[in-house]
């Protein structure tokens, strides 16, 4: 699949990206590349192939549920600027 300079720009406008003119045709030709692959990858016949999480074959290694740490809550927050009810205070920051 090739992607023309306007389809560039488009996506870029969709994606909120400033692009500059002399960038878009080697952005049409990179984004042409990445759905070429993708293509060649749908064209692989996966039928009977078994969806996976992961490639390999690994158990994940537990450990026991164990406190590693002493509770140090006072003394760290002895230096925050603002504390309540054990837990840090922080300015507002989504309006």
């Amino acid at each position: 699949m090739s992607l023309d300079a306007s389809e560039v720009e488009k996506i870029a406008h969709l994606a909120r990206l400033q692009i500059e003119q002399k960038d878009v045709a080697e952005y049409a030709s990179n984004l042409s590349s990445i759905l070429d692959l993708v293509e060649q990858m749908n064209a692989v016949d996966t039928t009977g192939v078994e969806p996976m999480a992961h490639p390999l074959e690994l158990a994940q290694r537990l450990r026991e549920d164990e406190v590693s740490e002493e509770n140090r809550r006072e003394d760290l927050q002895a230096h925050a600027p603002a504390v309540q009810d054990g837990l840090f205070l922080v300015p507002k920051v989504i309006e």
